[in-house]
């Protein structure tokens, strides 16, 4: 799954501590996301479209899906 976290994190000048203070999560799982190797939990990818004002779909993308 591709996702845009490190973007919107970067518009917002946080840190990864700064973004996983915020979502309740450890910087670990914050690297983890930005780099593909963990997909979030549907209730964290819920969290993160809050905490950046935007929908699920604006942040994250199936990088499997065909168009």
């Amino acid at each position: 799954m591709n996702n845009r976290l490190k973007v919107l994190r970067a518009e917002r000048n946080w840190s990864q501590a700064d973004l996983a203070a915020a979502l309740g999560v450890s910087r670990q799982t914050v690297n983890a996301l930005e780099t593909g190797r963990y997909d979030p939990s549907l209730p964290l990818a819920f969290k993160i479209a809050r905490v950046f004002e935007q929908p699920i779909e604006s942040i994250f993308s199936d990088a499997g899906a065909s168009a």
